[in-house]
């Protein structure tokens, strides 16, 4: 993501949130890489719906979050896990 899509991102979660609040993250990404994420999203509440075929695993991932900065620190977290997608 670059500073301008980031930006606008901080943007629209300061307008839709007022913190603390909950926030749900979603997240596909290999099954091989499973473990990895749901070990860095320790404490959140977890949801998990794997593929058709069994290749991906769709994560539902929610948590009291307590501003706009911590959700975008999650994001870079998880931006470390190879080809996961951030929805």
């Amino acid at each position: 993501m670059d500073n301008q899509q980031l930006q606008k991102f901080r943007e629209l979660l300061e307008e839709s949130y007022q913190w603390p609040d909950y926030y749900e993250f979603k997240f596909i990404v290999k099954i091989a890489e499973k473990n990895q994420v749901l070990d860095k999203l320790a404490g959140f509440t977890i949801t998990e719906t794997p593929s058709k075929q069994g290749n991906y695993i769709s994560v539902n991932a929610r948590k009291l979050m307590k501003s706009t900065q911590e959700v975008l620190d999650v994001y870079e977290l998880m931006s470390t896990v190879k080809g996961i997608i951030s929805l």
